[in-house]
């Protein structure tokens, strides 16, 4: 069978629940290998995503592991059968991957969860705000590379009716990552965006207390399950997509710190409304 040259961060993760659950029952890849009658670099092609695996063969390994979770089964089974071309595909190879699996991640989320400290976040900027954040970056990109990259964020956002929950800082309300203009133009998105049924928007002022311990930056996309939940953090040396148990639970708590102490809908709206007057 042919290698994926790239895989994507859903067929890394299938291959990933795959190892966890051989793990749990106690197999080493080879034996686990034995008991498909195939060989042990199929079993870690399979489990790094660099292969994939029919539904008959993922069913056979859950027997083997004694997996009685007929729910992550189902979930697995259909992330291994899928074979959707999202829009995303038309950017691969001219944009890096980390753009492409947000999108694949977004496209099959049951739920999104942003916290915005510093930037308005992507599935809810204007391309003139966009334009200026991917200008800023270090190195310097290119116009192409611009151009490419916010008509990428922009048709993030035609494909928008998941449920959204959004929080997000003064601070990223208030700089300027360009001029006035540009920056009432978001405030007047944020407002309008906030109205659609499936967006839910809060502020947390500067005044609020008890802020600082939970202050992090992320997406996080529900899965099928709260076992398939994922968190989408930047980092210095890139996207991170994190989804061990433990880690979901943190950002879990740190949503609902944020949430706890952030304005309601319409009381963030008003205060939206108020900075978008004073420009």
């Amino acid at each position: 069978m042919v290698l994926r040259r790239e895989p994507t961060a859903r067929q890394r993760r299938l291959g990933l629940e795959l190892r966890r659950l051989r793990e749990a029952a106690g197999l080493t890849a080879t034996e686990a290998a034995a008991l498909l009658g195939a060989n042990r670099v199929q079993i870690t092609h399979i489990e790094s995503g660099l292969t994939g695996v029919s539904e008959q063969r993922l069913r056979r390994l859950k027997s083997h592991y004694a997996c009685t979770d007929e729910d992550l089964i189902a979930a697995l089974a259909l992330m291994a059968t899928d074979r959707t071309r999202g829009w995303w595909d038309e950017y691969r190879g001219v944009l890096p991957t980390p753009f492409l699996d947000l999108s694949e991640l977004e496209h099959h989320a049951t739920f999104l969860h942003d916290v915005a400290i510093l930037y308005v976040p992507g599935r809810l900027q204007t391309a003139d705000y966009a334009r200026a954040v991917f200008s800023s970056r270090m190195p310097r990109l290119t116009e192409e590379e611009i151009d490419l990259r916010v008509q990428h964020r922009m048709a993030r956002q035609e494909f928008d009716d998941v449920p959204h929950d959004v929080v997000i800082h003064e601070a990223a309300l208030r700089i300027r990552v360009s001029d006035r203009k540009v920056a009432r133009d978001q405030l007047e998105k944020l407002l309008e965006r906030s109205e659609a049924d499936h967006v839910t928007l809060r502020v947390i002022p500067f005044d609020v207390d008890s802020f600082g311990k939970a202050s992090s930056t992320m997406t996080y996309a529900g899965g099928p399950l709260p076992r398939l939940d994922t968190v989408v953090r930047d980092a210095p040396h890139g996207v991170v997509f994190m989804d061990a148990e433990a880690q979901l639970d943190t950002y879990r708590t740190n949503f609902r710190m944020v949430t706890a102490v952030s304005l309601e809908p319409a009381r963030s709206r008003t205060f939206i409304h108020e900075l978008a007057r004073e420009l």
